[in-house]
């Protein structure tokens, strides 16, 4: 493959769709490009548990027939994207990155694979994850993926592989899963887009679950761009899943235009400038500030007093989910599960009751604040996480006290969790590098189902920007 053929891996699936539209690229050709990538850069980065390679050629060569038929095609036509491991394929396994279920295969696709290949994608496969979605796992089962950045880095939990794999340029676009931050810490650490949409937006027929009252698929791409027709593709109501709305789903790829002008953007004073937050990260979201205001936005600090206990508040409520629903496992197979996911479940297993409450109502309270906060702001601005991507040794090492475990499971979760509490929609995008070359995020929060409004004030910051156009300095590649 030539340095040109390698550019178009990163081009996007936005700018893909149309190449393919346009007779310029075909299928055959891009599902070739994305092979080839993968097995020359994978054995590194461990992004993918299955790749679908005879799958995915025939897919491209029917796709590439239908461009030539002039039939009416989706707005991923052709267009080779890839899945988390954790939402079920027909007739290819589908692990959760586990060993528990390292054999199984489902019969019939979840609702947003159906809808992918329903706009014209092609699956390249499956992405790698932390064990059952849950963070903190020690030993993945299929590898430990490696931030394409940095490889002793840490590329994010748990949708790892989605977000290694799109930044790495190894599919156009992904689609990972977001209980309380696991699409948006990914993009963060890996330099990429990545949105929770509004909690109800997206449906989880044949999603394996972690915690059903919080749990949303949500796109990883190179831009926002990517991100918004990703995200056109898969949302919308679901018979299978009740809890889907029946709002109509707007086009968000064109509600991009009409830039910040006028917008109320709440900088959010906890994350902004709390004692956690890096310098690096804290002086990176000022300066994003600054961009949006020069474009037309008003930036004001706001303040949320529960923000610094979200990570807390959601372990408690997820992980008790979680927990209830591995309860027969966790009894009947122990050591078959990572001794970090294990830790975690048995702990949240041991929760009292009454302190699961205390947890609910504090999720109600921080709920309340956001809305409220977001009643006076159309936006809210934070950075994504309190600093960038950790060493995978700092990620996987033990935890020794307290304090260790405070910072190791509360701090990071306290600035992606309060969107995964609240149930609103929220993107993270790159905003900077830190002195180690590793990306810097913030991220942008809405009010609910207002997902466009979100997506367009990531699109315009996004374009008066440079850092989205930075490619990982991986060799080979």
């Amino acid at each position: 493959m030539t340095a040109g053929h390698d550019d178009l891996a990163f081009m996007g699936a936005a700018k893909l769709a149309a190449l393919v539209r346009d007779k310029r690229v075909s299928p055959v050709e891009l599902v070739r490009l994305y092979l080839d990538r993968i097995d020359r850069l994978d054995g590194r980065l461990r992004s993918w548990i299955t790749v679908c390679r005879e799958q995915a050629l025939k897919a491209a060569g029917r796709a590439e027939g239908a461009v030539m038929r002039g039939e009416a095609l989706g707005p991923l036509h052709g267009v080779p994207v890839g899945v988390k491991d954790q939402f079920d394929t027909a007739g290819v396994r589908t692990t959760v990155g586990s060993k528990i279920l390292a054999d199984r295969v489902p019969t019939e696709d979840a609702t947003i694979v159906a809808r992918l290949a329903g706009a014209g994608a092609i699956l390249l496969g499956k992405q790698n994850l932390t064990e059952f979605a849950f963070g903190g796992t020690i030993r993945p089962p299929f590898g430990q993926p490696r931030n394409p950045w940095n490889l002793d880095h840490d590329p994010g939990m748990s949708s790892s592989g989605s977000g290694a794999a799109t930044a790495a340029g190894l599919c156009a676009g992904s689609i990972g899963e977001d209980t309380g931050g696991s699409v948006r810490i990914p993009a963060a650490w890996c330099g990429l887009a990545g949105h929770r949409p509004t909690w109800g937006l997206v449906s989880r027929k044949g999603s394996f679950p972690l915690c059903w009252s919080m749990d949303t698929a949500g796109p990883l791409g190179r831009t926002v761009e990517d991100v918004a027709v990703l995200l056109g593709a898969i949302a919308g109501h679901d018979p299978a899943d009740p809890l889907t709305s029946r709002r109509p789903v707007p086009d968000y790829r064109a509600a991009l235009t009409g830039g910040v002008r006028g917008l109320r953007i709440g900088l959010l004073r906890e994350f902004a400038s709390g004692a956690d937050t890096v310098p690096e990260m804290r002086s990176a979201v000022l300066e994003a500030t600054r961009v949006l205001e020069g474009l037309g936005a008003v930036v004001e600090e706001v303040s949320i007093p529960l923000l610094p206990l979200a990570g807390a508040i959601f372990m408690a409520c997820a992980d008790a989910e979680g927990a209830g629903l591995h309860l027969r496992w966790l009894c009947s197979r122990p050591a078959d599960y990572d001794q970090g996911t294990r830790r975690r479940l048995s702990t949240a297993s041991l929760l009292p009751a009454a302190y699961h409450q205390v947890a609910m109502r504090a999720r109600a309270a921080l709920r309340r604040d956001v809305l409220a906060a977001l009643s006076r702001h159309d936006l809210l601005l934070a950075p994504t996480g309190h600093r960038a991507a950790p060493t995978i040794a700092e990620s996987t090492s033990p935890v020794r006290s307290r304090q260790d475990a405070a910072g190791k499971f509360f701090t990071r979760r306290s600035y992606s969790a309060p969107a995964a509490l609240a149930g609103v929609p929220a993107i993270a995008l790159p905003c900077g590098f830190d002195g180690a070359g590793l990306p810097l995020s913030l991220q942008l929060l809405g009010r609910p189902f207002e997902d466009a409004t979100v997506l367009r004030a990531a699109h315009a910051y996004e374009q008066a920007t440079e850092w989205h156009g930075r490619r990982p300095p991986l060799d080979g590649a």
